[in-house]
């Protein structure tokens, strides 16, 4: 039997494997050979199933735990489920419903719609739900003014599509007048609403070399204004996490050690933020069983996720870490259905900007 492709294994194998743990999904317990044989409905004898067992083990798709005869999926095991012997049922109708409604509409910040997709998403399936905040910059930009403070100073306000406002005070190397200022803001208003911070400055640097010269000095203003305007800022990429509590009620987590080392990975974020970029750059679905992950504090979790963006540009990740025992079947559906809620919501708010 192969050890890493369920493809090699035969029907009433794949059957029985598939009966093994969805009962362990419900339950959490060990599954004895008595209670397969009922379950996956196959006529056949339980030293039958005690053999297939035995192969499975041998395998590495399930294991036997000291303490009792019945067997329960590997990290190994539950990845096989997942790629091949799950059948995923589009979102229930009265779930998406929820979804829709409690999502908030576009006239709200983006990071006010994130923070609200990582509450619901940790609301409906009892997990922590994650998603990451996209840096302010790859927000379209819907507006801009200037007003002049003295010692060569700036004040920028800056409206992105997002209906983010954000104000920054920059210095010059001249001072501009109330009236060039203005004329300045015209001019990008005019020509760069609707394109990022790096597309403006790239936009105004070839305008420039183009600019006649009673442009000129229009231009070069502008360009100059933007320039220390996007500088680019620290912080940027965030995470937000909610619903962290939840994970104390589940019994393979409830470990004191193992709930540290995971709320710290809460706290910190960093090693999140990795994993969720990862996440981000893969489209679709994405899933991480056990180990998978690649970080400790996540060996007893799996995280669900699906990259979420507007106008054609994945902007982030959104997701729910939970136990590995969990309904992968519902959970997925849920995750996929918020990432596209999520994505046609700045879509929404990019085309109204």
């Amino acid at each position: 039997m192969s050890r890493s492709h369920g493809h090699d294994l035969d029907t009433r194998t794949r059957r029985l494997l598939r009966s093994l743990i969805a009962q362990y999904l419900v339950d959490g317990e060990p599954v004895g050979s008595r209670t397969l044989s009922r379950s996956s409905g196959l006529d056949v004898s339980p030293a039958t199933i005690r053999n297939i067992m035995a192969d499975l083990e041998e395998a590495g798709l399930v294991a036997s735990p000291h303490t009792s005869a019945g067997r329960v999926p590997t990290p190994r095991g539950l990845r096989l489920f997942v790629d091949s012997l799950i059948e995923l049922q589009p979102l229930p109708r009265e779930e998406l419903a929820r979804l829709e409604r409690e999502l908030p509409s576009a006239s709200t910040t983006a990071r006010e719609l994130l923070g609200n997709a990582s509450t619901l998403l940790s609301a409906m399936t009892h997990f922590a739900g994650v998603v990451t905040v996209p840096r302010q910059a790859d927000f379209p930009l819907r507006h801009i003014d200037f007003v002049a403070l003295p010692d060569s100073q700036v004040l920028v306000i800056l409206v992105f599509s997002d209906n983010q406002v954000q104000n920054r005070v920059v210095r010059l190397t001249r001072p501009l007048g109330t009236r060039e200022l203005e004329q300045a803001a015209n001019y990008i208003n005019a020509h760069c609403t609707g394109l990022r911070v790096d597309e403006v400055r790239a936009q105004l640097v070839a305008e420039l070399r183009e600019a006649g010269s009673e442009l000129n000095r229009l231009v070069a203003a502008a360009t100059e204004l933007a320039t220390a305007s996007f500088a680019p800022q620290t912080g940027g990429d965030d995470v937000l996490v909610s619903g962290q509590t939840n994970l104390m009620t589940y019994a393979e987590l409830a470990d004191v050690q193992r709930l540290r080392e995971l709320f710290e990975a809460f706290q910190q974020k960093n090693e999140l933020l990795q994993l969720m970029e990862v996440c981000a750059r893969a489209p679709g679905v994405r899933l991480f069983i056990g180990e998978e992950s690649g970080f400790a504090a996540l060996d007893g979790c799996s995280v669900v996720t699906a990259s979420y963006g507007a106008q054609g540009r994945v902007l982030g990740a959104v997701g729910v870490i939970g136990p590995t025992r969990m309904a992968y079947e519902r959970v997925i559906p849920v995750v996929q259905a918020t990432a596209g809620l999520l994505s046609d919501a700045l879509n929404r708010a990019a085309t109204a900007s």
